[in-house]
């Protein structure tokens, strides 16, 4: 069995891992860290788990913790995990981190964007960014897992076909995107109030929202040159999902003609179409967040616009588990020679 410990198990990311990690063969959760709550029952915080976890809750004690487990996952505010890792921890143990700590790789941009100080750069360099779809193969060997975003990880993969093969200009490229309020954490704040949020929809973080430069980094690796986009999120009255829907330019062909549907989908389904947690939805039909919803998957699909000559890319995913513990599992999965899927066969839910 592989022993897991969690840092960070109270809060909706963390608590979600628990939820998914219950249902893992090869799996035993040995810390449920909580600052927050030490020496509380798990199930005193999370009722759900009444009877399934019969634990309390522990420290964040790193070093202590990496001497007793194979995996740590680390559900943190940004700045934690940099503030304490060192290279004995990593020596000893693997850690998936759903922090953003470790997955901009000029240590500058995350000190722009994040407004603080990172305390260990000198492990940026080898932390591999845990896009299991597009970076299977590092992720395998790796001691630091960087487990993306959520709102990155529904923009990317439903743009990086596109990107990858040059079918759009990505200097063109505008990203809409929409939340559940489960995606600003569980901590008491005055916008996520009931009253605040029912009814209501808002954009925020505009030109400035901290995803940015992960998605302009990832997709330009996959263009080949440094690019710039336009992000947008928006928060909206619901528990979990987001929907991205994103435009951008098409290429024209030598003739001067547009790529046809027929020419698009079949990139697509050259990426995706062995992957288990991307699904490429049939012609017309548009992503939506009921569908996806308490599952590892993402739909993605496109629609060309002939009159303006772009394309409209639209997808969807449960911003808790593909956009954050399913992917941490996936990746442990992946650092551990398990099957990719284990313990995430989970069936969308509905209603």
């Amino acid at each position: 069995m592989i022993k897991a410990g969690i840092i960070g198990a109270t809060g909706y990311a963390g608590n979600e891992l628990v939820r998914i990690l219950l249902g893992h063969k090869d799996v035993e959760i040995v810390w449920f860290g909580s600052r927050s709550y030490v020496d509380q029952k798990y199930a005193s915080i999370y009722q759900n788990m009444f009877e399934l976890v019969d634990a309390d809750c522990m420290d964040d004690q790193i070093e202590e913790l990496a001497k007793k487990v194979d995996v740590i996952f680390t559900a943190t505010p940004q700045g934690y995990l940099a503030g304490v890792l060192t290279e004995e921890i990593l020596s000893q143990t693997k850690i998936v981190d759903l922090s953003a700590d470790y997955r901009l790789k000029d240590v500058s941009v995350y000190e722009k964007w994040y407004k603080i100080e990172h305390k260990s750069p000198q492990f940026i360099k080898e932390a591999v960014y845990g896009l299991c779809e597009v970076n299977r193969e590092q992720i395998k060997n790796a001691r630091l897992i960087a487990n993306p975003g959520c709102y990155t990880t529904c923009s990317i993969l439903t743009a990086y076909p596109l990107v990858k093969e040059g079918l759009i200009d990505p200097t063109t490229l505008i990203i809409d995107a929409k939340s559940g309020t489960s995606g600003a954490g569980r901590g008491a704040k005055v916008p996520n109030l009931f009253c605040e949020v029912n009814e209501n929809m808002k954009a925020y973080g505009v030109a400035t929202h901290r995803h940015t430069p992960e998605i302009e980094e990832q997709l330009g690796y996959a263009a080949g040159k440094e690019i710039m986009v336009n992000f947008t999120p928006h928060l909206v009255p619901m528990n979990r999902g987001i929907l991205a829907t994103e435009y951008a330019s098409l290429v024209k062909k030598p003739d001067g003609s547009l790529p046809t549907y027929e020419e698009i989908k079949a990139v697509y389904d050259k990426y995706y179409g062995k992957e288990k947690f991307v699904r490429v939805l049939e012609k017309d039909v548009c992503p939506e967040t009921k569908w996806v919803e308490g599952s590892n998957y993402v739909d993605v699909n496109f629609k060309i616009d002939e009159r303006t000559g772009r394309v409209i890319l639209m997808g969807a995913l449960d911003n808790l588990v593909k956009g954050a513990a399913g992917q941490a599992v996936q990746n442990m999965n992946l650092l551990f020679g398990l099957p990719e899927d284990e313990g995430l066969c989970l069936v969308p839910m509905f209603p």
